[in-house]
């Protein structure tokens, strides 16, 4: 049973996490206990810093002072996340959906599936604001679950939300350009499209499950899906050099065609990014501040 001492401060640590209060007197006030008590529970805090000036917390110290009271603040073991994770689930599946489509658009010449891709990104959009507001409704309601990491469900939900962006950027494609795809670009198409979808499931599994060691697969169908970016631009600056300046139409097909193999590419990043988060959420593994294409650049 929790003692009455730590329950108290449980109360000022949950106060500061969800009320943002702004002086000692409003957390005494608001839980009806005496400042100088407030002020003796948080001295300790305050010099290991885990409560910090302007009563800001370091969200993994705070994990660790409640998991001393003897509560799990684990926010995998929240009934509201099973919810959330079936609701990613169900947005990773729609999103693959929808790369298929914006694929078969191109592939079939088919303006029908290229506008049918562009219309599920409406269900894309709507899904992460689901999945965004059902997130703070269980932060508002679940005073215990971890804050830091239940809102990682928001950032896989977002990430997924922009693979249904770049799905747009292909199927546009089909809707605007009228010639035909050179047949090397459209085999070095399908295998982008094998790589990525394969990439959104395995990241979104690996977060769904905690399955970490996934993580080498996706990594080596990043490499795979760079290899036949590289080579699938290289051929585009060849046909490039081989036609007309003055054919601003064709000038610009090859631009667009450009961006949908970027597309692919920004997919598989994404689907890196979302394994990343994977290994914070299940394992504390911090991210990298430095964005991904720089450190391509640098390393």
């Amino acid at each position: 049973m929790i003692k009455k001492r730590d329950k108290t401060l449980k109360d000022i640590l949950d106060l500061i996490l969800y009320d943002n209060p702004s002086t000692q007197e409003e957390i005494a006030e608001k839980l009806g206990i005496t400042r100088r008590y407030v002020t003796e529970l948080l001295k300790p805090l305050v010099e290991d810093e885990t409560v910090k000036k302007a009563y800001v917390i370091d969200l993994k110290s705070y994990e660790k002072v409640v998991e001393s009271f003897g509560q799990d603040v684990s926010s995998k073991n929240m009934a509201g996340n099973v919810l959330i994770n079936d609701m990613i689930n169900n947005m990773a599946l729609h999103v693959q959906n929808q790369l298929e489509a914006s694929f078969l658009s191109i592939v079939e010449n088919d303006p029908v599936k290229a506008e049918e891709a562009l219309k599920m990104d409406f269900d894309t959009n709507n899904m992460f604001d689901k999945i965004r507001t059902s997130v703070e409704t269980i932060i508002t309601i679940n005073q215990t679950p971890s804050f830091s990491k239940s809102v990682i469900f928001n950032e896989v939900a977002y990430d997924l939300e922009r693979i249904g962006d770049y799905c747009g950027h292909i199927a546009k494609f089909t809707i605007n350009d009228t010639y035909e795809i050179d047949e090397d670009i459209l085999k070095n198409i399908k295998k982008l499209y094998k790589s990525s979808k394969k990439m959104i499931q395995l990241s979104v599994d690996s977060f769904l499950t905690g399955k970490i060691e996934l993580k080498g697969d996706v990594m080596d169908l990043e490499e795979n899906l760079h290899s036949i970016q590289n080579k699938s631009m290289n051929i585009i600056a060849l046909q490039m050099t081989e036609s007309s300046f003055d054919d601003v139409e064709r000038s610009n097909y090859f631009i667009y065609l450009s961006r949908v193999i970027k597309a692919f590419e920004r997919i598989g990043d994404i689907c890196v990014e979302i394994i990343d988060l994977s290994g914070e959420f299940h394992k504390n593994m911090p991210r990298s501040n430095t964005p991904r294409s720089f450190r391509e650049r640098i390393t």
